[in-house]
């Protein structure tokens, strides 16, 4: 389940491996955006998003291909617990590794228990025969005593224990709204002694070291440019196929961006709009992501000159997409206990961020515009303040519920909560 170490385990293994001389390329499971970063300071490459209700399977197997070729290891962290789907396991790390045909590693937070892990483990090692299981490591060992006894366990059920990572406090991560710090010296150090230490690394590669076989068109696939889907390109219009973005970036404000999203621009540019001012020279898109706008309101409400720039960009037909904070940015205001942040005003509606109105939207998203549907995933705090405007198509959830969250089109500006996937479906 969640909270059982992944991320340190995955962190800790791509930066050992680095330390080994290996060039590592980071994956993730599912939209997750935090850990990525992590991923990314410790491997010095970007982590790519692996994700079956957002993409094909056939579109997953062609990142993992095109990305993982020139690499040495590939680590890709599960998301959740090893079974947890948007539906049963539909969309759960055991249907990507089943997808790209790789072997799992469980991680099992060891706390308070022994043997009692012999009926866990067994469940997960027989509820499918379609994964391969190359073995255990269990996190927050107690002693070298504790150690044997879940070694014990692994013997019985005739499987291999990978390691035992002893119980840490500096090694545990606090709050995920970020405020992470996400640089490769952030606890990596002694996470790599304690891996190199406790952890049979070797082995891990050993068991890893499997024959990938991808589909053909994957593999055809590997070294071809990413295709430009969704709202970021436009394949009916040879203008737009590949457009030249100019995208809003800041550690935590604008910071939830898929990297296989930048790669489906054709030129890239970046700004930040809390001390810098957009140039639209050469450029066809105005990409605005999520991140905690809310975090930076002094700062962004200080740069009038930038919310004045996007305004007039939008207001004069130029193409944009705001997705969750992007969207917040270019709505009138937003209110805060400390009181209203004017923001670009694009759109002509006010978002709260005041304590009282706090709540949280979490899940998979689906909608269909202009005949194209649009799959992503919202996560967001803040609310519309009033009445949920109205909306330019009906939103899904994953099961196909509708769900209360509005998508606005106006003139060439896409904004919505939801963070787009960027392609597969």
């Amino acid at each position: 389940m969640s909270g059982q170490g992944k991320t340190t385990v995955s962190r800790g293994l791509m930066a050992l491996y680095r330390r080994k001389g290996m060039a590592v390329q980071p994956f993730k499971c599912g939209p997750d955006y935090i850990d990525t970063k992590f991923h990314a300071a410790v491997c010095g490459r970007p982590s790519i998003n692996l994700d079956t209700f957002m993409a094909t399977p056939q579109h997953v197997a062609q990142l993992f291909a095109r990305y993982g070729r020139k690499a040495d290891v590939c680590v890709v962290e599960g998301m959740m617990g090893l079974f947890d789907g948007y539906d049963r396991d539909r969309g759960s790390s055991a249907e990507i590794a089943r997808t790209l045909g790789i072997p799992v590693v469980l991680v099992v937070d060891a706390r308070s228990a022994a043997y009692s892990m012999a009926a866990l483990l067994s469940g997960f090692l027989h509820f499918r025969d379609d994964l391969n299981v190359a073995g255990v490591v269990f996190n927050k060992v107690g002693s070298e005593r504790h150690a044997g006894l879940l070694r014990q366990v692994c013997d019985d059920l005739g499987v291999a224990c990978l390691g035992c990572l002893p119980r840490r406090k500096e090694l545990e991560q606090g709050s995920r709204y970020l405020g992470l710090d996400f640089t490769e010296e952030a606890a990596c150090e002694p996470l790599v002694q304690l891996m190199e230490t406790h952890v049979d690394w070797q082995r891990i590669l050993d068991e890893g070291a499997t024959d990938v076989t991808l589909p053909a068109a994957a593999a055809a696939d590997d070294d071809a440019a990413p295709t430009a889907a969704h709202p970021y390109g436009n394949t009916a219009n040879p203008q737009y196929a590949r457009p030249r973005a100019l995208i809003a970036r800041n550690e935590e404000a604008f910071s939830f961006v898929y990297q296989e999203t930048i790669d489906c621009f054709g030129s890239v540019s970046f700004f930040d709009p809390e001390h810098e001012v957009p140039a639209f020279d050469g450029v066809d898109l105005l990409y605005l992501p999520g991140g905690y706008p809310e975090k930076h309101l002094d700062a962004l409400t200080a740069n009038k000159a930038c919310r004045e720039a996007i305004k007039a960009w939008a207001d004069g037909g130029g193409r944009v997409v705001a997705e969750c904070g992007g969207m917040m940015y270019l709505c009138e205001k937003m209110i805060t206990d400390d009181g209203d942040y004017p923001l670009c005003g694009v759109l002509p509606y006010a978002v709260s961020a005041r304590t009282a109105d706090r709540r949280l939207s979490l899940g998979y998203r689906r909608f269909t515009l202009d005949g194209r549907e649009y799959r992503g995933h919202e996560f967001h705090y803040t609310q519309f303040a009033g009445a949920v405007p109205p909306s330019a198509a009906q939103v899904f959830d994953a099961r196909g519920e509708p769900v209360d969250s509005p998508v606005f089109r106006q003139g060439n500006v896409l904004a919505t909560y939801v963070h787009l996937g960027p392609g597969g479906n």
